[in-house]
């Protein structure tokens, strides 16, 4: 039997509202036959766990909430016994009633002790869930669900992870007083980033306003200058490439101008492939500006995932295809082409988010349902996460797919919200007898 450390109230909520437990001969700790007609509505709010319960006690049909402790002990622990909320309590469910807890009345509260009725089995399982240090917990039972079962659980996970973004996309929208250019703005420097500098890209973002980029948008080297310099990455002394020194000399009359100020992180170049290079990407960034023309505007009339990548079809300007930084000697000749892939990882992280969040706050579901298609017809994800699943022969055939996957991963099992994930269920549940 697991110890008492491994026994939480989430747990017990789990077994109480799926009836993971033996009912034959239920009874009270006072001997009162009971039936469990309803177990009630799972609360997440203030007051009692369950709330509407139909609970038949000794041929009487109570109709109430269900609170449930691990202990007893933990109502007053709790300081239900003064909380006017926990007054209509018709059953106080617990796993071990270790002391009498009286009802608003003064009454003796019924009490259902659940210890000697959970199967040994479920409560082992949990607990290798909880212990185990593999990244995916239920890895020894995958894949655990059906073909159909797995596909109903990526779907509802990848909406989830879309409505996650919405919420923080909506904020973003208080906060520029409904202005969605510069909130995509914002998404998408911070998707140029990548995952070494999103921040410092996010940040200059921010810190550039998009009605200053509009102005700027038909000389590329002033738009590259407010980039590169917004990110610190003008900020030296000892540049020798005239180029360089021209966009530092834009910069620093830009700044002067409309009173910017630069982010105060700092570019990462470690361990990264040249391509990914700040100055690369911020150049590329600058092109994109130069040559869009009220890019969400256009992203929202696309209707076809062909038409979206064509928008993100630039390539940096001359001088960068001759460099990857500003400092180094020129390189051999190559274009600074926004890649494929990279183009494929903005629709999935910025253009699809985006549009989604547009189509929930203005209650148009043509927009969310135009997001989830075209996620269907990207490749999908190729990275740790995706890789992990991919073992274990769990279908991960589009972006669709791997974004469930990856918020899977996040959100679910890396915080062991395993009770609250169909996987986790479905071993529980088999469990359970």
């Amino acid at each position: 039997m697991p110890e008492l450390q491994y026994l939480n109230e989430r747990l017990l909520h789990f077994i109480w509202q799926f009836q993971y437990y033996n009912s034959a001969s239920l009874v009270t700790d006072a001997g009162e036959p009971v039936k469990v007609i309803k177990p009630g509505q799972y609360n997440t709010h203030q007051g009692p766990d369950f709330l509407e319960a139909v609970i038949q006690i000794n041929q009487i049909t109570l109709v109430g909430n269900v609170e449930i402790h691990v202990q007893a002990s933990d109502w007053l622990a709790h300081q239900h016994e003064n909380d006017p909320h926990f007054k209509n309590v018709i059953l106080h469910v617990v796993w071990q009633n270790n002391k009498a807890i009286p009802d608003a009345s003064g009454n003796s509260m019924h009490t259902l002790s659940l210890c000697n009725r959970v199967s040994k089995l479920l409560l082992e399982h949990y607990q290798q869930l909880l212990q185990t240090p593999q990244k995916i917990p239920c890895s020894l039972h995958l894949p655990a669900l059906s073909y159909l079962e797995w596909m109903a659980w990526k779907e509802r996970l990848a909406v989830e992870k879309l409505m996650g973004n919405t919420e923080k996309i909506i904020q973003k929208l208080h906060a520029t007083k409904g202005h969605w250019e510069a909130v995509f703005w914002q998404v998408l420097a911070y998707n140029f980033g990548l995952t070494q500098n999103a921040l410092l890209f996010q940040e200059m973002a921010a810190l550039t306003p998009v009605n200053i980029l509009a102005k700027h948008k038909n000389n590329i080297q002033q738009l590259e200058a407010l980039l590169l310099g917004q990110a610190n990455l003008l900020n030296r002394n000892d540049f020798e490439d005239k180029y360089v020194q021209m966009l530092q000399k834009e910069y620093l009359f830009l700044q002067k101008k409309y009173s910017l100020k630069p982010a105060n992180a700092l570019p990462k170049f470690l361990r990264m492939r040249p391509a990914n290079f700040p100055t690369v990407r911020l150049a590329q960034l600058a092109m994109l500006i130069h040559q869009s023309f009220h890019l969400f505007d256009a992203i929202k009339k696309a209707t076809t995932i062909q038409q979206v990548s064509a928008l993100f079809n630039v390539t940096a300007n001359d001088y960068w295809h001759y460099h990857y930084n500003l400092t180094d000697e020129p390189t051999a000749y190559l274009p600074k082409k926004l890649g494929r892939q990279m183009i494929n990882t903005l629709i999935i992280n910025t253009v699809s988010p985006m549009l989604f969040a547009y189509g929930h706050y203005h209650n148009d579901d043509n927009y969310k349902n135009k997001v989830i298609q075209w996620l269907t017809l990207l490749p999908a994800e190729k990275n740790l996460i995706t890789s992990n699943w991919l073992q274990y022969q769990i279908p991960n055939k589009n972006a669709f797919d791997s974004q469930a996957f990856i918020h899977l991963s996040r959100q679910y099992c890396s915080e062991k919200k395993c009770l609250s994930c169909m996987v986790g269920h479905k071993i529980l549940k088999q469990t359970s007898q």
